[in-house]
């Protein structure tokens, strides 16, 4: 028998909610004395809670590391056989006195029948919803039993596909390796799509208590949620209204207190029935300071607190939120021929500079709140403002919200569903309302988050409005195709938005991305793009300019991840890109081919392995920078782009800017250079080279542009210096001059031109252009020279080289992790730079092992 749990009040801390437990109520983790079995088995073990049945296998020691190698096609059997999870929970007499005792589960994974003292409370059903379970007539004083029994959700999924009568397109499912055939059962359930597998994810399908459970008590009265609802927010005032769901044991009145930073701003007292009811306080606040996304402001938050208490007990709830007006602008064109589609913050366009962004683990809950922190620091780091959460993961969890909030990233919040369609059953249409209300009432205190969308490319695959999409409906008889859309319709253009329009004051839905409008195709002209051109149609770099659409929400290029890192997952005897671990570690079909196919239009064949992996970053860096400075450089008729992605699910070749060890690739550090709030953007056409200066700074700024074309010795051969004003929020070209004129008698094999603006002695941008492919510059061998200054865990490496030095990569030894406040750069000759090295925990100098390798080490 399990020792009881000590019951102590407790403070629980979310991301916009705390429980403040003062006389009416406790909250009670139930996260001690944990076992799991597989059924059929009587052996019981240890588990972790929250965990999953394949991290409490490996910590027990019954599987391998399940990213190592191959491992991962040996644990296919995991998601075929059910599971059992237990603990028990001392209850005292005085608690269980209590008017209103209920279970609380944060999140079960996935089809769950959940015991008290052996008795059936719940069946669980849906890994997005939170569960609650009221227990008070189970539960006795003394132990009390919690088992949860979870079914296989494969075995769940092939009776849904049966019983639906015939199988859903869901092309991501990797059913094969999962020993299924073709029997893609994904989208019959509700949970994570990315844990079936995708095209850069492995498939581990898992079951578990995947989010904290607790025991909740409460007498007379409980505020189970405090809204914020901001009305009309400008910067000389906010209307908000206080928005307080209240759950009384008997009815009976109670004052109700809405506070900022500690000091009331209303209160009322009211009558309330039985049960929960709804009131709202409303408070004006003077002169507010306003929540501003990365680059453009402070994101300054308020705490707000909601009280409710009568002369016996006191409930209180708070909420920590950045007060801001937010829309996404749909503004017609002159001509009649779009209209535009860009975030409005505070009554400023904003362009939006971010990436996608998937679950940063298969298995969920070991994201730590200190990792979750390093991955919302990835994109703050890297000057970006928004993230878009991909609808094949989860509503993450409220940390990672709260930590948008804090460092103004903004959020594009998909709704769960991509790449598929889904069924169309009561039971499951009733189920996706449910779990669409319980997270956008969970989302909608938050400041960062921009819009709501549907799905992710579905309308898209499907084409209901014209062509053929992904060939999906070519599969189905004309009935069938009815039944599909109907379910879709259902979905995306009445249960969703009707939600959003329920639980929120005025938040932004978009049925589906990419989208025109509603009943159109995707164009460039209106709505949000996905060009996947570059990449899986071979379209060359140079066509980015070509497909520029109103909002870019996904584009990308592949890379693998460096050395280092796959030393994690794979044995030297791996160390090529076709053997069987490295193969399984790239989830693109044409992936490899596809990086060799754009490697020989750009760079010369890679000497070995590592040179490879080296070259495809660069590959990978140039192609996104490109793209990014190719958008940015078409505001405001472009005013948002987000490439895919920034980070990975676990170690493979990707689209990711950082690695599933969170190391930055070369297109890391690229995108925070393009992502600066100024940018110098060269192009080049019928023989010209323009100069733009994207600027997304409020004011304009007077600045001096100064061009020096060098070669590779640093030899001066031309200049130019151009007095400028730069325009505010937009994008403007500055200069323009014949290539022919710049280049003089010079090769273009043989030269960089080098833009510096100043504004005053402070550089505010710079950039370096070149007019060849890198595979045709004729780059001399560079001497690099470093040192070294520093102790602990802070260094400073000063480099300089007796030549152009492209792309310098610096290495430190195996186990030395630490972040690099650049890489992947090039220097050039006559002039040092130095380059902070911050590590993770303290070495000696002697022991960083640093190494430098620059492009011509690849030849």
């Amino acid at each position: 028998m399990s020792k009881p749990l000590i019951l102590l009040i407790s403070l629980m801390l979310t991301s916009t909610t705390m429980w403040a437990a003062k006389d009416s109520g406790q909250k009670i983790p139930i996260d001690s004395n944990w076992e799991f079995r597989q059924i059929g088995i009587v052996q019981w073990l240890p588990a972790i809670v929250p965990g999953t049945v394949h991290t409490d296998l490996l910590n027990n020691k019954k599987i391998q590391d399940p990213y190592f190698r191959l491992n991962e096609h040996d644990l296919q059997w995991i998601d075929k056989v059910n599971w059992e999870y237990k603990t028990s929970f001392g209850v005292n007499a005085a608690l269980l006195q209590s008017d209103h005792l209920s279970l609380d589960f944060k999140g079960l994974d996935t089809y769950a029948d959940v015991y008290i003292n052996d008795k059936l409370m719940l069946k669980a059903d849906n890994m997005f919803r939170e569960w609650t379970v009221d227990c008070k007539n189970e539960l006795r004083v003394g132990d009390n039993t919690l088992r949860i029994y979870f079914h296989s959700p494969i075995t769940e999924g092939l009776k849904k596909q049966e019983e639906y009568g015939f199988p859903l397109p869901a092309i991501n499912d990797q059913s094969e390796l999962g020993g299924l055939g073709m029997n893609r059962v994904s989208i019959f359930t509700r949970k994570a799509g990315y844990h079936y597998g995708w095209d850069w994810g492995p498939r581990f399908v898992t079951s578990g208590i995947w989010r904290p459970v607790y025991l909740n008590a409460w007498n007379d009265v409980s505020l189970t949620d405090l809204y914020v609802r901001q009305d009309k927010v400008t910067s000389q005032q906010a209307s908000i209204t206080g928005v307080f769901e209240i759950n009384s044991a008997k009815g009976g009145n109670y004052k109700l207190t809405f506070e900022n930073e500690g000091k009331e701003l209303v209160s009322k007292t009211v009558n309330a029935p039985a049960g929960k009811s709804i009131f709202e306080l409303k408070a004006e606040i003077k002169n507010p300071k306003l929540w501003w996304s990365n680059g453009l402001g402070e994101a300054h938050r308020y705490n707000f607190t909601g009280k409710v208490s009568n002369e016996n007990v006191t409930d209180s709830r708070s909420v920590t939120t950045g007060l801001r007006s937010l829309t996404i602008a749909r503004v017609p064109d002159t001509d009649g021929k779009g209209s535009s589609f860009n975030v409005l913050l505070n009554g400023v366009p904003v362009f939006t500079k971010g990436a996608n962004y998937i679950p940063s683990d298969m298995f969920l809950p070991r994201i730590t709140n200190a990792e979750y922190d390093r991955i919302v620091r990835l994109a703050y780091d890297a000057n970006m403002n928004m993230l878009r959460v991909w609808g094949g993961g989860i509503y993450e969890n409220d940390i990672f919200y709260d930590l948008c909030d804090k460092y103004g990233i903004l959020v594009w919040q998909d709704f769960m569903f991509a790449c598929s369609m889904y069924p169309d059953d009561k039971a499951f249409l009733d189920n996706v309302k449910a779990e669409a209300e319980d997270n956008v009432k969970r989302l909608r205190n938050h400041a960062c988050i921009a819009l709501y969308c549907g799905n992710n490319e579905i309308e898209t695959a499907w084409a209901p409005y014209e062509g053929n999409g992904w060939g999906w409906k070519a599969q189905y008889t004309s009935e069938q195709q009815k039944r599909i859309w109907a379910a879709y319709d259902t979905i995306f253009h009445q249960i969703l938005p009707s939600v959003i329009k329920k639980e929120t004051s005025s938040a932004f839905y978009w049925h589906s991305s990419p989208s025109a409008e509603m009943g159109k195709q995707a164009s460039y002209t209106s709505g949000d793009v996905h060009y996947w051109g570059v990449w899986h149609a071979l379209h060359p770099f140079s066509d980015f300019p070509k497909y520029v659409g109103r909002f870019m929400s996904e584009y990308g290029f592949q890379s693998f991840p460096e050395l280092a890192s796959v030393k994690k997952y794979a044995l030297p005897e791996d160390f090529d890109i076709n053997s069987p671990v490295m193969a399984s570690h790239q989830r693109s079909g044409i992936g490899n081919l596809r990086i060799k196919q754009y490697m020989k239009d750009h760079y010369r064949d890679p000497k070995d392995f590592a040179s490879f992996l080296y070259l495809s970053h660069l590959l990978q860096a140039d192609a996104i920078k490109y793209a990014i400075e190719t958008h940015r450089s078409n505001m405001p008729y472009c005013m948002g782009t987000l490439y895919w992605q920034i980070n990975d699910c676990w170690p493979v070749a990707s689209w990711s800017s950082t690695d599933f060890y969170r190391r930055w690739k070369a297109l890391h550090y690229f995108a925070r250079k393009a992502y600066q709030n100024i940018l110098i953007v060269s192009t080049e056409k019928e023989g010209k080279l323009n100069l733009s200066i994207v600027s997304d700074e409020l004011n304009k700024r007077s600045a001096t542009l100064k061009l020096v074309l060098s070669d590779f010795s640093g030899k001066p051969l031309w200049s130019k210096d151009v007095a400028v004003t730069i325009a505010p929020n937009t994008s403007k070209i500055y200069y323009t001059a014949e290539i022919n004129d710049i280049l003089g008698k010079y090769s273009k094999t043989d030269v960089v031109l080098s833009a510096t603006l100043l504004s005053g002695k402070d550089i505010v941008a710079s950039n370096l252009f070149y007019f060849n492919q890198p595979k045709d510059l004729n780059l001399p061998k560079p001497n690099i020279k470093y040192e070294v200054s520093g102790n602990g865990t802070e260094y400073t490496i000063k480099l300089n080289s007796n030549v152009l030095a492209k792309n310098i990569f610096i290495q430190t030894a195996d186990g030395v992790e630490g972040q690099l406040s650049d890489n992947y750069f090039d220097l050039l000759p006559g002039k040092s730079t130095s380059i902070k090295l911050i590590l993770s925990k303290p070495v000696d100098s002697n022991n960083l092992g640093i190494k430098l390798i620059s492009l011509t080490d690849t030849y």
